[in-house]
């Protein structure tokens, strides 16, 4: 692996904490007159990179996992970070919003429940192991309260379908468990190695 897509794997994070701010000026730089739901789609990209900057500034997220979690071995790497926030987030934001703007504001629950979810999960994860984790308190004070106004939105904006509800949670849903999947088998590949 190179150095320089070494360091872009690892300060990723950083690249989205500069842009958070951008996107927000962009969205009045714009100067369009907004449905309320299509401010609240535009937001999740922005919100999600503080989200991840409270998360993964230094390596945060991926050692309380690989600590907490799973008793000190690697279940997540560095790439499976990178992949999960730049791909999976960033990537599926920007295209899901675009469509929700060009093609049906259904793509906008996509956004709704990648906030949701994850701010729930962190939350769960606090109940269960009764201590804090990197990105809780941004996953309660703005992916709760974003994710919820926008499915609010949508539904005053007469916006959304039940089939987009489900689809949108099933598709989020399933990325989760893609990734505990893979946690999964990337302990259980060490464990077959070390044996």
């Amino acid at each position: 692996m190179s150095p320089r897509w070494e360091r872009l794997e690892h300060n990723w994070v950083y690249g989205g904490l500069l842009a958070a701010p951008v996107l927000v000026v962009l969205l009045f730089a714009i100067g369009h007159e907004w449905a309320v739901w299509q401010v609240c789609a535009w937001l999740a990209l922005p919100v999600y990179m503080l989200h991840q900057y409270e998360e993964h500034d230094g390596d945060r997220f991926r050692l309380f996992v690989n600590d907490a979690l799973c008793d000190g071995r690697e279940a997540l790497s560095w790439l499976d970070v990178w992949v999960i926030n730049v791909v999976f987030v960033w990537f599926l934001l920007a295209i899901t919003t675009t469509l929700a703007f060009r093609v049906d504001p259904d793509f906008a629950l996509v956004g709704a429940y990648l906030l949701l979810i994850n701010g729930v999960a962190h939350v769960g994860m606090v109940a269960a192991l009764r201590r804090s984790n990197p990105g809780v308190w941004t996953g309660v004070l703005l992916f709760i309260p974003l994710g919820a106004a926008t499915i609010w939105a949508l539904r005053d904006a007469g916006a959304a379908s039940a089939l987009g509800h489900t689809l949108a949670c099933a598709t989020v849903v399933a990325l989760h468990a893609g990734i505990v999947v893979r946690a999964r088998l990337r302990l259980r590949s060490e464990s077959a190695r070390d044996a």
